[in-house]
């Protein structure tokens, strides 16, 4: 463990507490120019190597948060930028000579502390206050340790505490994620009851006649739901859950089982809400692709009764439209009376074919309203039955009708047909989109 946080934290090592290169303009400007106050500071010191030396502890430790061992140890940039500012002709020639001064220069970084409101790390409440800061932040997200100690550093540098060794803070941070681990592990393995918590740890038990565990099989498609979707999670964060399972997503069913019990439910329990939440997803596309597939089956049924229609709508015309000839005879008296009429406009059809011709056109034409709905699912188009899961995996039957209310539906709004992403009736949807 001590080899991985070593590496975990290699990069940080390097640039902690020194200097990495040169500083660019910005940080020359911002780090390592010399106000009044500090001018005040280093004019009382007479000579110039002592006034340089000075004027560079004071530059390092609001750049690197930390006085280093050797004080000369400045890249040429900043020491010339700083000897400029000082009045000091060649800096980098004067500036050896304070390395001949070791007392004044635990003298100088001592009262550059007091001076500049620096604190020791051991100091008051600061350790703890750290230890605060990270814990908030490694529980609510699962961050690299690497990043995790970059946060800590630059909590240190805003507040304006002394950076301590390398590994004191990696042993901080360190203790701060095994920490927020074990609450995590404490949250969630609480969670689950004795049924869930065996079903969760059937998870990791090779099926009959395979050599495969259940865990394994649950990684690939199609998904189904495991019984945790109801569990209350909501006083977890949801990246560290997702974390979790990403974990268990990827390491062997063996290496789940060797870890410590509440690590193992917690880890079983955030990789089977996560395959809940798949399963969720997998059902919802296959309700799509259905759907699909019943609204192009209504569509062709529509369009087949309307063209089977089209030999009655036609004749049923035809004799209406004799008869509205009749009637509107420019060579008809005005004076004709509602007898004759009646009788000139039966003449053709007789009084039956007309009623029956406009009870045809009534039942065969759509107004424009409903003309717009043809397309809509019903009928023959709509399958008698859909099939519904509940989560512990029993089967049931819910009618078409009855599925779209909600006092039909199961508690579990996962619907049913999870894990028949690769059966023919999933292909056939397909096939109509």
């Amino acid at each position: 463990m001590a080899v991985a946080r070593s590496v975990s934290y290699r990069g940080q090592r390097a640039t902690y507490g020194r200097y990495a290169g040169e500083p660019t303009d910005e940080q020359l400007a911002r780090f390592f120019h010399l106000d009044d106050e500090d001018k005040a500071l280093i004019e009382t010191r007479r000579a110039d190597h002592s006034r340089l030396g000075f004027a560079l502890q004071l530059a390092t430790v609001r750049f690197l948060g930390t006085f280093l061992s050797d004080p000369t140890d400045v890249p040429g940039a900043a020491v010339a930028y700083v000897g400029k500012q000082l009045g000091i002709g060649e800096p980098l020639a004067v500036l050896p000579r304070y390395l001949d001064l070791p007392a004044a220069h635990r003298e100088h970084a001592s009262e550059i502390r007091h001076a500049l409101g620096y604190r020791a790390f051991g100091d008051g409440p600061w350790r703890f206050r750290l230890l605060r800061h990270l814990h908030s932040r490694v529980w609510l997200s699962a961050e690299r340790p690497g990043a995790r100690f970059d946060l800590a550093t630059a909590w240190l540098l805003e507040r304006r505490v002394l950076l301590p060794g390398p590994t004191v803070l990696e042993r901080l941070v360190a203790a701060v994620r095994d920490r927020a681990n074990a609450r995590l592990y404490r949250v969630l393995s609480g969670l689950p009851d004795a049924e869930q918590q065996a079903n969760l740890e059937a998870l990791l038990l090779a099926e009959a006649g395979v050599r495969h565990t259940k865990i394994d099989r649950l990684r690939r498609a199609p998904t189904r739901a495991i019984g945790v979707g109801l569990l209350d999670l909501s006083g977890v964060p949801s990246g560290r859950v997702a974390a979790l399972a990403r974990v268990a997503s990827s390491v062997k069913a063996q290496t789940i089982a060797r870890m410590p019990e509440e690590r193992r439910t917690a880890t079983l329990l955030a990789f089977a809400r996560g395959l809940e939440v798949l399963a969720q997803d997998d059902a919802l596309d296959l309700f799509e692709a259905l759907l699909a597939c019943m609204v192009s089956a209504s569509k062709g049924f529509d369009r087949k009764e309307r063209l089977r229609s089209l030999k009655d709508l036609d004749a049923s015309a035809i004799a209406m439209r004799a008869a509205c000839e009749r009637l509107l005879d420019p060579e008809l008296p005005d004076d004709t009376t509602l007898g004759e009429i009646r009788t000139r406009v039966f003449a053709g059809a007789g009084r039956e074919g007309l009623v029956r011709a406009v009870a045809r056109v009534a039942e065969i034409s759509r107004p424009r309203s409903l003309r717009l709905r043809a397309g809509r699912v019903g009928g023959r188009g709509r399958p008698q039955a859909l099939a519904r899961l509940r989560r512990d995996g029993r089967r049931v039957r819910v009618p078409c009708s009855a599925a779209w209310r909600a006092d039909a539906l199961t508690d579990d709004p996962v619907p049913l047909l999870l894990a028949a992403r690769s059966s023919p009736s999933t292909a056939a949807a397909r096939k109509c989109r």
